[in-house]
C-alpha cells in the first residue's frame, strides 16, 4: 500500500495498486476484456468532467476569468462559478443534476459552487475506478455514504476560530470577498463588515436583506460608500423630487402613458373629427388613471419603462414623484422590501408600499434615488459601488453579496473552518487512515473519497502557477505530521491561521453534503434513456402530410411492410 505522500503526488485518481489485492483481478480482467465498454460504467462521468473543466480556471483567489458570450450577443467577463453555470446551455442530464446542486448550494449558501462541481467531478472518477475494479454498485454507495458521514462528523472538530458577538468581522469576511474582488479587496471588506454590524439586529440576528447594494458607472472602487436606506439607481423625472414624510409607493414594470404606444392601431378613422375623438378620449383615459394614483394617496411612482411627457406632466400635476430606474432588479428588490406588488398597468396597488422618505441624492457625475425607512426590518444601509466598467461593478457586486451571505451564516454559527485546502487535506488524512484499517468495500471506498478530496487543493496549487507536486507532497507529509492548518497560498504552503485565510463551518458542510449526494444519486444510473418520437409518428401527428394519409388509410399495409 502507498504511504500517505505518495498518495499526494499530484494525482486526482486513485492507483489500482492502492485497492485491496481481491479486487486487482477483476481490474485486471476488465482491461483484457475486449468486448467490455468502459465508457458506460457511469455514464455522467464525462459530461460532468466536461462541466469540471469549465469551471476549474476559476476556482480559488488566483483563479481566472472568462468571456460569457449570451443568446442575445451580449459578453460578460466573469469568473463566478455560478454566473458561468446558468449561462451554459447543458443538454446532458447528469450535467444538469450537477448544475442543479451547484445553484443550490450558490442560494443556500451563498458561496461555495465551483467546490461542489469540482469535488463532483472527483468523487464520480473515483467511483469509476472502484466499479471498474469489480466492487458493485450498490456496496459503492453504502461505502461513499458512510464515507460522508465519517467526514460530516469529523468536520466541526477541525473549526479552530469563532468570531465573538462583539467583534470585528472584517477579518473573517476577508478570505471570501477575496476570491470573488479583483482590486480593492480590504477596503471592500470593511465597507461590508460596517454595513453589517450596523444592521444587525439588537437581539443579535442579522437579515442579510437589510443591506442594500447599488452600483453606478463613475469613479473607481474607492470611491463606494454607505448610504442610509435604499438606494436605488434612477433618476427622478418631472418636478417633484423630494417626497420628505409620508411616501405611499406604487412600483410599475409598464410604461407611465398609453398602455403600448408601439401597439398598431385598432381603432378605424374615416375622418379628422374620429381622430380628434380618439386623441381626446385617448387624453381623457390618462388623466383618470393618474388621478386615480392621486386618489389612491400614491406620491411616488417607480417605473421600469418609458414615461410619456403627457403622462409626466399630470403626475406634476397632481403631485407625483415619478422615477424612472435603470434595473428591474432593482425594482424587483424594492417590492420584495415595501411588500408591495409590480404592476403592469397604470392602477394604484391594493397595498402600496410606505416608507418615510424619498429624495434623490448627488454621488459626483451620477445620481441614486434612496428611500428612508423609521421601521424595524427594512434596510438600514446601502453600499454604494462605483466603478469605470460593468465587468468590474459586477465581480465587486458578488463580492459584496458573498461577504453578507457569509455574516449571515456567522451570525447562525460562528465557527470557522482553515481554508485554502487545509481542511480538505486534513479530512483526506482521517478517511486514509481509516480506510487503510477497514475490511470490506468501506476500506478502498475511504480511500477514493479522499483522494477526491486532496483534489480541491490541488487544483488551487494549479491554478496558483506552482509545482503541483512538490506542493502537494509538502502538504501531505505536514498534515501527516498533525499540522492541520497548512493550506495552498500564491507562493506556496502558508499557515492560513497567521495568513487569516478562513471558510465558514456552514458553507463547507452544506458543499460536502451537496456533493456527496449528487454523486450517490449519479452513482445509481447504468442508462440515460431519451425518448424521442419516431419518424412515423411524427408523420402521422401532421395530418396534412401525403404520407400521413397514406398511413391513416392503409395502416395494415403498412404494418407488413414494416416486418418483410
Amino acid at each position: 500500500r502507498a504511504g500517505p505522500l505518495s498518495q499526494a503526488m499530484g494525482s486526482r485518481v486513485l492507483p489500482a495498486l492502492e485497492l485491496p489485492q481481491r479486487l486487482r483481478p477483476s481490474l485486471e480482467d476488465s482491461r483484457r476484456a475486449p468486448g467490455r465498454r468502459r465508457e458506460n460504467l457511469l455514464s455522467g462521468v464525462a459530461a460532468v468532467r466536461t462541466l469540471a473543466s469549465v469551471v476549474r480556471p476559476c476556482y480559488g483567489p488566483l483563479g481566472r476569468q472568462k468571456f460569457l458570450v449570451t443568446d442575445s450577443g451580449a459578453t460578460v467577463c466573469t469568473g463566478h462559478a455560478a454566473a458561468i453555470l446558468r449561462a451554459l446551455r447543458l443538454e446532458h442530464p447528469a450535467a444538469r443534476l450537477v448544475r442543479d446542486a451547484a445553484q443550490t448550494q450558490a442560494e443556500v449558501s451563498g458561496d461555495g459552487t465551483a467546490f461542489v462541481v469540482l469535488l463532483i467531478e472527483a468523487l464520480l472518477e473515483q467511483a469509476e475506478r472502484l466499479l471498474r475494479a469489480g466492487l458493485p454498485r450498490t456496496q459503492l454507495r453504502e461505502a461513499y455514504a458512510a464515507a460522508r458521514k465519517e467526514v460530516l462528523a469529523t468536520l466541526p472538530s477541525l473549526a479552530v476560530r469563532s468570531l465573538g458577538p462583539l467583534e470585528n468581522p472584517s477579518w473573517a469576511l476577508h478570505s471570501v470577498m477575496n476570491t470573488h474582488s479583483l482590486s480593492h479587496t480590504n477596503y471592500l471588506t470593511k465597507l461590508v463588515a460596517q454595513a453589517c454590524w450596523a444592521s444587525k439586529e439588537p437581539d443579535g440576528s442579522f437579515k442579510p436583506e437589510r443591506v442594500g447594494v447599488c452600483t453606478l458607472r463613475g469613479g473607481t472602487l474607492r470611491d463606494s460608500h454607505l448610504l442610509p436606506g435604499l438606494a436605488i439607481s434612477g433618476e427622478t423625472r418631472g418636478q417633484m423630487t423630494v417626497v420628505l414624510t409620508g411616501a405611499r409607493v406604487a412600483l410599475f414594470v409598464c410604461p407611465f402613458g398609453p398602455a403600448n404606444p408601439n401597439a398598431p392601431a385598432t381603432a378605424h378613422l374615416s375622418n379628422p373629427n374620429d381622430l380628434t375623438k380618439f386623441m381626446t378620449e385617448s387624453d381623457q383615459l390618462l388623466e383618470k388613471q393618474v388621478a386615480q394614483l392621486a386618489v389612491g394617496d400614491i406620491n411616488v411612482a417607480v417605473v421600469w419603462g418609458d414615461i410619456d411627457k403627457k403622462a409626466l406632466t399630470l403626475a406634476d400635476k397632481h403631485g407625483i414623484m415619478v422615477i424612472q430606474a435603470k434595473s428591474r432588479k432593482e425594482v424587483a428588490y424594492l417590492s420584495e422590501v415595501l411588500g408591495t406588488p409590480l404592476l403592469t398597468h397604470l392602477l394604484p396597488p391594493l397595498e402600496p408600499g410606505r416608507c418615510r422618505r424619498v429624495y434623490r441624492q448627488e454621488l459626483g457625475d451620477t445620481a441614486a434615488v434612496l428611500f428612508e425607512w423609521e421601521s424595524v426590518g427594512t434596510p438600514a444601509l446601502t453600499l454604494v459601488l462605483r466603478g469605470a466598467t460593468a465587468e468590474g461593478l459586477r465581480g465587486a457586486e458578488q463580492a459584496v453579496h458573498h461577504g453578507i451571505d457569509a455574516y449571515f451564516q456567522l451570525c447562525q454559527d460562528p465557527r470557522l473552518l482553515p481554508g485554502a485546502g487545509a481542511v480538505e487535506m486534513a479530512l483526506a488524512r482521517m478517511l486514509s487512515d481509516k480506510g487503510s484499517k477497514l475490511d470490506g468495500p468501506n476500506g478502498p471506498a475511504f480511500l477514493a473519497f479522499a483522494q477526491a478530496l486532496r483534489s480541491i487543493p490541488n487544483t488551487l496549487a494549479e491554478n496558483a502557477g506552482l509545482g503541483v507536486s512538490q506542493v502537494m507532497a509538502e502538504m501531505s507529509a505536514l498534515h501527516q505530521a498533525g499540522n492541520f492548518l497548512i493550506g495552498v497560498g500564491t507562493e506556496g504552503i502558508i499557515n492560513v491561521a497567521q495568513e487569516g485565510v478562513w471558510d465558514t463551518l456552514m458553507a463547507k458542510t452544506q458543499g460536502l453534503q451537496a456533493a456527496a449526494e449528487a454523486v450517490l444519486q449519479l452513482v445509481t444510473v447504468d442508462e440515460i434513456v431519451v425518448a424521442k418520437r419516431s419518424p412515423l409518428y411524427q408523420q402521422a401527428s401532421h395530418p396534412d402530410s401525403k404520407k400521413a394519409k397514406d398511413y391513416l388509410s392503409h395502416p395494415k399495409k403498412k404494418v407488413l411492410q414494416m416486418y418483410k
